[in-house]
């Protein structure tokens, strides 16, 4: 029986408390019984410190623990696995926590680069690689370009006009369930380059909101009269209606000149949409504020 990580986080709080005090009572919670359980596997006699209600722990009981775990090979008290990659984990000991331990994309993102030669490889447009956010060098990008459809990242080129103006954009997949996660950290740090966010992403309401969501400070659409032309209903899916409150109140914030209330009235008024992988016509930058 491994030692619970519950019962781990608890006797590492009684280990701060011995600081201050000889003995530490607690009282027969779920954590408590699973020490008792394990102490007994392990052959640790409790004896006088344990009645129905409570265990009493002292610093003698705690170094018999450490030292079972040592002999086990597993990380003593005061070393939490909480957060850990299973690698790191693996350093401290032979016990694996998979609901405490860090997921292994937790800091990957996607990323889309210019075209680069490796032996054995056929050349394709760009060069997409799986990388771990703390390895980008944002001083080296211009922009961030957020693409929010799988499909359309892997076919997205930076190459166009209305990117012109931007020095080396990173282009990087929004995520999902397997890399939203890295995303998130690097929008945040992002944010604090105060350089250019630009939303790739469908024309509906959620989309949008997700570009709010990243604090992005740019969508890239086609022209409000392209989209007029093009927009449809048939991408207003009703399950979307819930974003609308949000979008609403940004449409009402936003100065009456600001070029992004004609596209919000497209979408919430006219209740139009579409896809990215639809647009044409070429697309331009749009603030988002």
């Amino acid at each position: 029986m491994n030692l619970p990580g519950r019962a781990r986080n608890g006797l590492n709080g009684v280990a701060r408390e011995l600081l201050r005090q000889p003995t530490v009572e607690k009282p027969r919670r779920q954590w408590v019984d699973d020490v008792v359980a394990w102490c007994h596997q392990h052959d640790i006699d409790l004896a006088t410190r344990i009645n129905g209600k409570t265990l009493r722990f002292d610093a003698a009981l705690l170094a018999q623990i450490d030292d079972v775990l040592e002999s086990a090979r597993i990380a003593p008290l005061g070393r939490s696995l909480s957060g850990l990659t299973s690698t790191a984990q693996a350093k401290e000991g032979v016990e694996e926590d998979k609901a405490i331990r860090e997921s292994p994309r937790a800091r990957r993102v996607l990323v889309s680069f210019p075209p680069q030669l490796i032996t054995g490889l056929a050349n394709e447009p760009r060069a997409i690689r799986d990388v771990d956010v703390h390895t980008l060098k944002l001083s080296a990008f211009g922009a961030l370009i957020q693409v929010e459809n799988l499909d359309s990242f892997y076919e997205f080129s930076p190459d166009i006009a209305a990117l012109s103006g931007y020095l080396n954009p990173l282009v990087v997949y929004r995520g999902d369930s397997h890399y939203g996660g890295g995303f998130a950290l690097l929008a945040e740090a992002w944010r604090k380059t105060h350089r250019p966010h630009i939303y790739a992403g469908d024309f509906d309401v959620k989309g949008v909101t997700l570009a709010l969501d990243s604090c992005a400070t740019h969508l890239l659409l086609p022209s409000i009269e392209w989209l007029t032309q093009h927009a449809t209903p048939l991408h207003v899916p009703a399950e979307q209606f819930p974003y609308q409150r949000r979008l609403r109140k940004h449409l009402a914030a936003l100065p009456s000149v600001h070029p992004l209330r004609d596209y919000l009235t497209l979408l919430l008024e006219k209740q139009h949409g579409l896809k990215q992988q639809w647009f044409g016509g070429g697309v331009g930058c749009l603030a988002l504020g």
